[in-house]
């Protein structure tokens, strides 16, 4: 009797494992729109500026010079525009 009452109280003290969730989906590779804005590379700064209002900006969007301090928080949505020392784009990226 005593094994039956231990082996109910064990029972009573096992917990329920849930079943492991999705994993969340990836990033899309191009979320933040940047291929839109390729032909931008090599372009100067005001040029630039101008051109992305023109076709419609990103809602989120940094702007990256030489030396600037920037967080190094990943957003796939924002859209990085890396410039040179000559104030020229270099590069455009997500996150």
């Amino acid at each position: 009797m005593r094994i039956a009452l231990l082996s109910l109280g064990l029972a009573a003290c096992a917990t329920m494992v849930p079943e492991p969730a999705e994993p969340p989906a990836a990033p899309a590779e191009d979320a933040c729109g940047s291929a839109r804005f390729a032909d931008l590379v090599g372009q100067p700064r005001r040029e630039v500026l101008d051109e992305v209002a023109r076709r419609g900006a990103p809602r989120r969007m940094r702007w990256i010079r030489p030396g600037d301090a920037v967080t190094m928080d990943y957003i796939a949505e924002r859209l990085n525009v890396y410039f040179n020392a000559q104030d020229r784009v270099e590069r455009l990226a997500c996150g």
